[in-house]
């Protein structure tokens, strides 16, 4: 007879908690979809949107580096979403627009404002 008491309780008990771990689940995943959204699509879109800034923000006599680490200046912006850039006095390349790297850029900028200090 204790052994039966004993047995209902237990089922009641777990009966009772598995709801409660069903909403607790939900919370849970929720969570989990926050934290995602937070520490890796958030910042993926903030990067995204400085690049399309960045890209359109760029004009002629800009220097720049490209993504596969060619260095040189914007001579001509084309209407095709193209660049011309010259890489030594006379010789021309036309890359994509999307080809610009924003850090290695940016990185090339630093540089040489630090050497002419």
């Amino acid at each position: 007879m204790y052994t039966n008491m004993l047995n209902v309780l237990l089922m009641a008990g777990g009966g009772a908690g598995a709801q409660g771990g069903a909403g607790f689940q939900f919370i849970f995943i929720g969570g989990m979809i926050l934290v995602m959204w937070l520490f890796m699509i958030r910042p993926q879109t903030k990067k995204a949107k400085l690049q399309k800034d960045f890209i359109g923000g760029l004009r002629e006599g800009d220097k720049i580096v490209t993504i596969a680490g060619i260095h040189g200046k914007v001579k001509k912006i084309n209407d095709n979403n193209t660049l011309q850039i010259e890489v030594s006095p006379g010789t021309y390349f036309t890359v994509e627009r999307s080809a610009i790297s924003m850090e290695y850029t940016q990185a090339q900028q630093k540089a040489a404002e630090t050497a002419a200090k």
